[in-house]
């Protein structure tokens, strides 16, 4: 019997696989579909202070190996995801959630961050300095050593809860941020968001996506998500969530052999809603196939080789 549980930032789950924020709702929707209990946890949905209808349409586009979104942070804003949204959740699963955090300043992040600290059923705040389809902040503090401690530093001061930061691999070395985030107190890294990416229209000759921009994601990103996680685990101490393309239970152990302490998976929901219900229920297999009784032996075990 394999045991597929780890532990991250002293909380256990069960299995590594986190469906990643903005793929998986607020995980009711999921819920109809089969038991999300079955799940490490998820990430649910980024939130900001105040309610955001997101950016204009078209904000999808496909792309050889993946897609560009552009939906630009859509949500009803903190104090509705905590009146609706997580009662609503609270009936259909019963582990720690993992909430997602944006923010347009550091007083936002402190803001939303010390709100939902105080919810019983999150576990973990997961705070994204990365998105990239964002017109502000967003993009800026996660693409600055020194702006990311500053959000880590003010989030880990007013908050009780680990504090998660996601960053963007937008940038000319990850692991620099990495460890400018481990020094300012993060509790954990997780990456990578989305890489920046575009599609013209042939007949328009315009952009795509009324953004002009989007986040690239899907299978065709993972060599890079497993690149640099190999480089964060490299530069810090803490534990790695790792992201990218993620599909098959094959990919989360090569993401874990890279230095990744859980994975999240993202676009693969998008594709398939069972997707990380099905990866969940083939670890165990792929497991034994590869010789790995314990999955916390394997974690960073390809720099060690």
């Amino acid at each position: 019997m394999v045991n597929t549980g780890v532990t991250l930032c002293g909380l256990p789950l069960d299995n590594p696989v986190i469906p990643a924020s903005g793929t998986f709702g607020y995980g009711y929707e999921f819920a109809e579909l089969y038991d999300i209990n079955c799940l490490g946890t998820f990430s649910f949905k980024g939130t900001t202070a105040s309610p955001r209808p997101g950016n204009a349409q078209p904000r999808i586009a496909e792309a050889p190996g993946g897609m560009l979104n552009a939906v630009g942070l859509q949500n009803p804003g903190v104090d509705a995801v905590i009146a609706h949204e997580l009662p609503r959740l609270a009936r259909v699963f019963h582990k720690p959630v993992m909430a997602n955090v944006s923010g347009f300043s550091i007083d936002e992040y402190v803001s939303v961050c010390r709100k939902l600290d105080a919810c019983e059923q999150v576990g973990w705040l997961e705070v994204n300095i990365s998105c990239p389809n964002v017109h502000g902040g967003g993009m800026s503090f996660g693409t600055d050593p020194k702006a990311a401690a500053a959000v880590t530093a003010a989030v880990k001061a007013a908050v009780k809860k680990p504090v998660i930061v996601k960053l963007s691999p937008n940038v000319t070395s990850i692991a620099d941020i990495a460890r400018a985030c481990e020094d300012a107190g993060a509790d954990a890294i997780s990456l990578i968001n989305t890489l920046m990416g575009m599609r013209l229209d042939l007949r328009t000759r315009r952009p795509l996506l009324a953004n002009g921009t989007g986040g690239m994601s899907g299978p065709a990103i993972f060599p890079l998500a497993v690149r640099m996680v190999w480089q964060v685990y490299e530069a810090v101490s803490i534990p790695i969530i790792g992201m990218g393309g993620v599909r098959t239970a094959e990919d989360v152990l090569e993401l874990m052999l890279a230095g990744a302490t859980a994975v999240e998976v993202g676009a693969a929901n998008l594709v398939d809603p069972f997707a990380c219900r099905d990866l969940v229920n083939d670890l165990p297999r792929v497991m034994e196939q590869y010789h790995i009784q314990n999955l916390n032996d394997i974690i960073g075990g390809a720099h060690h080789g």
